[in-house]
């Protein structure tokens, strides 16, 4: 008897970086997200002083400690600095309402998120020593609850958000009108593949705004740090759409010569969706637990900030961040063969995230729990 093909289902996906600190790892890949990190640091310290209100949480603790959460923290050394620039922001804040006269001294009890299959252990090895802070790692994904109730005082989120919970089930249905063919993301152009996109972005932004709003204290703040695009532009004529549409030739490459099965490569689909400003702030207005004390668009900062990184850099950077996701869909053995072909395809076309392409926003929030 002759089995009907079956259609192919897409599930949650537990996403994370590549894990160790070795020469490919994310640990030792991420100066770009670093580069993000040290620019946003005197906005957060100016956002907590004109934003938080210190003497209200003070007085609502008797142990006077402030619990901060990173959700989706990776393996770092990212992550670290990100909850240093917080606690330096908050130390500040507290000296100067106290007008330097305050005998209370502040502790900090820190919470690193990410799935369960983040590698937590490298995390924890590049805590510095003798760390004056209570640290735990809260493994599950952040689209869902994680912590009791307005437990939390600062939640702070950097390069996340855009990560789906799963690929959209429509466009990997080739009887879907929304069905992907021949592109690996959501180029912005397809009605349909992008409608199915932005639904189950404005579904995850959702979950992961109420899971937030249940676990902040009245007046607690969110920190938010999120790729997106400009107003009115599709994210194929930006540098990151142009990066995907590199990444996905390498796909049809492997299959013309024979290592890809050509059916595995119609139903991989990037689980990322670069929103615009106007669409993250009407989900924010229309859940209504935060109120947006801030949200900026700081690509020129970022820009002002950082040099442009070495092709190999990129490459680096690149592996990093999707080899998981390639290793998951296609298997261990074309993962080095995969990633070769990207380097040579990036070396030829001296590919530096997009020449002659629009560049990417990258957008800085500040809501406050209301």
């Amino acid at each position: 008897m002759e089995m009907a093909n079956e259609e192919p289902k897409t599930v949650p996906q537990q996403i994370t970086m590549k894990g160790g600190d070795g020469p490919l790892s994310y640990a030792k890949n991420s100066s770009l997200q670093k580069g993000v990190v040290d620019a946003t640091k005197g906005i957060i310290i100016h956002a907590i002083a004109n934003n938080l209100d210190m003497d209200k949480f003070c007085s609502q603790s008797s142990s006077q400690t402030f619990r901060i959460a990173d959700f989706g923290c990776s393996i770092g050394p990212n992550t670290i600095f990100s909850m240093q620039n917080i606690i330096q922001a908050l130390e500040q804040k507290h000296h100067e309402t106290n007008h330097g006269n305050s005998s209370t001294i502040l502790e900090f009890q820190l919470f690193f998120n990410d799935h369960s299959t983040n590698d937590f252990n490298t995390l924890f090895k590049s805590l510095p020593p003798s760390w004056p802070y209570f640290v735990a790692g809260v493994p599950g994904s952040f689209y869902g609850r994680l912590f009791p109730k307005s437990s939390i005082h600062i939640g702070h989120s950097s390069n996340a958000l855009q990560w789906l919970s799963k690929v959209p089930q429509e466009v990997v249905d080739f009887k879907s009108p929304a069905y992907n063919d021949g592109s690996i993301y959501c180029r912005g152009i397809e009605k349909e593949v992008t409608k199915a996109y932005v639904a189950q972005f404005e579904k995850d932004m959702e979950s992961f705004l109420n899971g937030r709003g249940e676990e902040l204290v009245n007046g607690g703040l969110m920190v938010i740090l999120m790729g997106g695009v400009p107003n009115g532009i599709p994210l194929s004529h930006t540098a990151i759409g142009k990066f995907y549409d590199l990444f996905g030739s390498c796909l049809l490459d492997l299959t013309n010569k024979g290592l890809v099965n050509e059916e595995k490569v119609k139903s991989f689909n990037l689980p990322l969706y670069f929103p615009s400003a106007k669409e993250v702030e009407e989900l924010i207005e229309r859940n209504g637990r935060f109120s947006i004390e801030s949200m900026n668009e700081i690509t020129e900062q970022l820009k002002r900030g950082q040099p442009l990184p070495s092709t190999q850099n990129c490459i680096s950077h690149v592996r990093a961040g999707f080899e998981g996701l390639i290793k998951d869909h296609f298997g261990t053995e074309i993962v080095d063969e995969f990633f070769a072909c990207y380097a040579n395809k990036h070396l030829q076309s001296g590919f530096v995230f997009g020449d002659n392409a629009v560049d990417n926003t990258l957008m800085f929030m500040i809501l406050k729990r209301i």
